[in-house]
């Protein structure tokens, strides 16, 4: 018999002060790697020293459970569409099974990406969340990548953009677009390296155990 799991109303992210604020966009079809990896990167950093580290948390459509493309069920922290959301400084858009297409039709979705656009940091893409990216208009005059066998599909649908191949992610002024899958780690290596500092990036990525050398990570940074 199905078993109904209820969120709890009285359930609140902590949310410390005086860090960056990171939100991950969750829909059903997520994929594991880009969610965690950069979940994990960034989390981590709490355990740092004499840095602003990060508040972690989700954001979906709703506050019952998503399921990933893999199947592991996830409980959203807040819901963008009813729920009054800590300011985002950092938006996160880890890659679905659906953002090539039906996904690029939630117009909900995409005004809220282009509301968080307006006052956040950063916003990074793993794999086709760069496509999300795109339908919200922010890459109209910015260089980016994506999962390496949609580069094609992704400048068929828009013709306008500039798309790397070759590189696994791309820093263009706040936005940051990478090919996905493993290759988040690093992604979200270079983001806390540019926040942070070489030897702090060094140090999470060997709390993870992953050797990390920004020199040898195929990559482009956009001099704006």
């Amino acid at each position: 018999m199905p078993v109904s799991i209820e969120h709890d109303e009285n359930y609140t992210p902590v949310i410390a002060p005086n860090r960056y604020n990171v939100a991950f966009l969750i829909m059903d079809g997520v994929f594991n790697t880009e969610l965690t990896a950069p979940y994990d990167i960034f989390q981590h950093t709490i355990f740092r020293d004499s840095i602003k580290p990060m508040n972690v948390f989700t954001v979906a459509n709703t506050h019952t459970a998503i399921t990933t493309f893999e199947g592991m069920r996830i409980l959203p922290d807040f819901n963008y569409l009813t729920d009054i959301l800590p300011k985002i400084d950092i938006l996160v858009v880890p890659s679905a099974e659906h953002h090539l297409d039906t996904d690029l039709e939630d117009t909900a979705m995409i005004d809220f990406v282009k509301r968080v656009d307006k006052d956040a940091q950063f916003i990074t893409s793993h794999c086709d969340g760069a496509f999300v990216l795109a339908q919200a208009g922010l890459l109209d005059t910015k260089v980016s990548t994506t999962f390496p066998s949609d580069i094609d599909t992704m400048r068929k649908r828009f013709p306008n953009l500039d798309i790397r191949k070759e590189v696994l992610f791309v820093h263009d002024g706040k936005y940051i677009t990478s090919a996905g899958g493993a290759k988040s780690f690093e992604a979200a290596l270079y983001l806390c390296e540019f926040l942070y500092g070489k030897e702090t990036a060094q140090s999470l990525a060997g709390g993870l155990v992953i050797d990390w050398n920004l020199d040898n990570v195929p990559h482009l940074i956009i001099e704006n």
